[in-house]
């Protein structure tokens, strides 16, 4: 900085005026200073602003995964919504590992943010106590945390999870299998749930061998599907109860003579080209990612406030799965 007040002929006070963005400086000598910091290829030191400010201009995020279309969106709608703030972005990925979680979570409370995002794994975040009671603020996203007082935005799974099960009794079905993730999983408990009460609510029973829970993965879902259609009493519709079971789900069916009808929760990119299209429960990834944004600013403009929760609605989207009658 002391190089640049002296190539544009000003106080050192007034370079940091026009560094940190500040409005008193006139603008000819504006244009000095930043002729100057360009020619001289100057960049502010972020170490020494967080060392001077205690906490450092970014917002942290761990995801379940970041490759997931789902948290991808949410990250960049965060990110966007951060630029505005002049924040960055760090990002991580936990894979399902509640220990990995944990590491990369207080790896990035290292480095100080301005606020943490987190879709947790864990079964408890209280690790997280000592950074919030330094200042952190906290947001969980797609599930609520555990052991810490939290702000959290979540979707409305349970409507979700109403509106497939009653489009596809309006359509005639009455045998409907639900094919969804562990039941470790908050929103996979929110959703069978909801299936369950929805079936009972219109007086149609469910076997249990019609709900199969469990890690998504390519064996899981194949022997959920041929437990569910036994060709002696096989459903005739499937509701799924995330993206990466579905994704496995018409994996199995491609080469299926006969479909079931099946409507998916949360959307597929080029689902609309599938033959027939898939019918879906779509969230908004970016609304939930714009909500999480508003509240760590609440966070950080009221820390003692009371933790709020959000819901986002979700909306049916039908392509042509879902409206297939009974066969």
């Amino acid at each position: 900085m002391k190089d640049v007040a002296e190539a544009a002929g000003v106080a050192l006070k007034t370079v940091s005026r026009v560094v940190n963005g500040e409005a008193t400086v006139a603008p000819e000598t504006l244009d000095r200073v930043q002729q100057a910091i360009r020619t001289l290829g100057y960049r502010r030191d972020e170490g020494a602003r967080q060392l001077r400010h205690g906490r450092s201009q970014a917002i942290a995020l761990v995801v379940r995964d970041i490759a997931d279309p789902f948290f991808a969106a949410i990250g960049r709608a965060v990110e966007t919504r951060a630029e505005e703030d002049d924040l960055v972005v760090m990002i991580g990925s936990s894979h399902d590992d509640p220990a990995r979680e944990r590491e990369v979570a207080l790896g990035f409370c290292a480095r100080r943010p301005t606020g943490l995002i987190i879709a947790p794994i864990a079964k408890r975040q209280d690790y997280l106590l000592p950074d919030i009671s330094a200042g952190l603020a906290v947001c969980a996203v797609d599930r609520p945390a555990q052991g810490i007082p939290c702000d959290a935005v979540l979707s409305d799974n349970a409507a979700g999870v109403r509106m497939a099960v009653e489009h596809l009794l309006r359509h005639g079905h009455r045998r409907i299998g639900y094919l969804g993730d562990d039941p470790a999983v908050f929103t996979a408990r929110e959703r069978v749930a909801a299936f369950r009460a929805t079936m009972a609510e219109h007086g149609v029973p469910v076997d249990e061998h019609e709900v199969r829970l469990g890690a998504p993965g390519r064996e899981f879902v194949a022997a959920a599907l041929r437990t569910m259609f036994d060709p002696s009493d096989p459903v005739t519709a499937l509701v799924t109860g995330n993206n990466r079971i579905t994704a496995e789900v018409l994996r199995h069916l491609a080469d299926a003579p006969h479909r079931p009808a099946l409507v998916a929760f949360d959307d597929l990119e080029l689902a609309e080209l599938l033959r027939p299209g898939l019918t879906v429960v779509a969230q908004d990834p970016v609304a939930m990612g714009e909500a999480v944004m508003r509240l760590l600013s609440s966070r950080l403009a009221d820390p003692a406030r009371e933790p709020a929760e959000v819901r986002i609605p979700v909306r049916l989207i039908p392509r042509g799965s879902g409206e297939l009658r009974p066969r």
